[in-house]
């Protein structure tokens, strides 16, 4: 008998028209006392797009890729999509598959790496969805952060290397890479994994690993976009738009934005760094390019389908909702860790994405 009789692809959501936006700014930061003054400027970033943020389509366009692959390799699960924030609502999903006899699903986040936001939420709401469900509810496995698995590097490599060609052609040798993230307070990130450190310390491996395929030998750097929150609170840092104004006036010649943070355009992608950041290397007079998110590249995809099969052959065994530090394949081929102590225990500051 197989493990799992169901996937569910968990992902952030985000509004699909006007009307939608501030109804889901709400629900990100619901519990927050985040004051609906601030949300309106935030709504601004999503009206600049006609309300809607590209999350959704893409999962969308993921989910009939996953199928697809799916049946190419063999892999016969039913498919299910459910978002923390906005419909199809995990609780909705969780309910259809107890409706359809799901008895235990396997859980794929579109978050890559250990912290509270990018790991033990979606572990937390994916709990708090069965909980809502109730005894029917079907046991949950979360695959665990991915990011080391060589498909997440091949995608992003493919990409940054797309991202260079695109620049003219006197500058194509003489680029730098500039990789970025979502930034998170820095507690937050002092708490990641269990050690401590993990967040900043898997976006460098990542980043670190896709610069030696490309074979540059200018230095690469790590910055951040998307910061919220008190000014008193610190986040991580450099800032993308500090760095690039650094960048410049080091003597840059051209910058290639690489966002190995995010696995399918946010508003954080398609605002804070097609906007934002292009603005501000235009105005340092240097070239820009901004590679692409995954999305439904092949190797991402086939990278989904390779984690389920190793899934498949050996789920963990212990307690409901919480995955062995090593998962399937030891720590190194899961590439995190997904116990609930594991990624931060910190809450979240108040902070608006997707």
């Amino acid at each position: 008998m197989a493990a799992y009789d169901a996937f569910l692809l968990v992902s952030f959501g985000g509004p699909e028209g006007p009307a939608d936006v501030m109804p889901f700014l709400r629900n990100v930061t619901a519990g927050r006392n985040v004051p609906d003054s601030r949300l309106e400027q935030v709504a601004e970033h999503y009206y600049a797009f006609g309300g809607v943020s590209p999350i959704n389509e893409q999962c969308r366009d993921l989910l009939a890729a996953i199928e697809k692959d799916f049946g190419a390799a063999g892999v016969d699960l039913p498919v299910y999509w459910g978002n923390r924030n906005w419909s199809p609502y995990l609780a909705d999903t969780v309910a259809a598959m107890a409706a359809d006899g799901v008895r235990r699903g396997l859980a794929f986040a579109t978050s890559a790496y250990s912290s509270y936001s990018s790991c033990r939420q979606y572990l937390d709401d994916i709990e708090q969805a069965r909980a809502a469900v109730g005894p029917a509810a079907p046991r949950i496995d979360k695959i665990t952060p991915y990011f080391r698995h060589p498909g997440f590097a091949d995608s992003f490599t493919a990409a940054a290397a797309a991202a260079v060609e695109s620049l003219p052609a006197a500058v194509r040798d003489d680029v730098d890479l500039v990789f970025t993230a979502h930034s998170i307070p820095s507690a937050m990130a002092a708490a990641s994994g269990p050690d401590g450190g993990a967040y900043p310390a898997q976006l460098a491996e990542v980043a670190g690993v896709v610069a030696g395929r490309l074979g540059t030998w200018r230095p690469w750097r790590l910055a951040y976009s998307s910061r919220s929150g008190p000014p008193s609170q610190p986040w991580l840092v450099p800032d993308v738009n500090d760095c690039l104004a650094e960048l410049a006036a080091a003597g840059s010649r051209a910058v290639a934005v690489v966002p190995i943070g995010f696995v399918s355009d946010h508003m954080e992608v398609r605002f804070d760094l097609d906007v934002e950041a292009a603005q501000t290397a235009q105005r340092l007079g240097l070239p820009f390019a901004r590679a692409q998110t995954p999305g439904i590249s092949p190797p991402f995809v086939a990278m989904i389908t390779d984690l389920v099969r190793q899934w498949q052959a050996s789920p963990p065994a212990g307690p409901l909702g919480v995955s062995s530090a090593a998962g399937p394949g030891g720590a190194a081929a899961a590439g995190g860790f997904c116990r609930h102590d594991a990624c931060c225990a910190l809450a979240p500051a108040p902070r608006a994405a997707g």
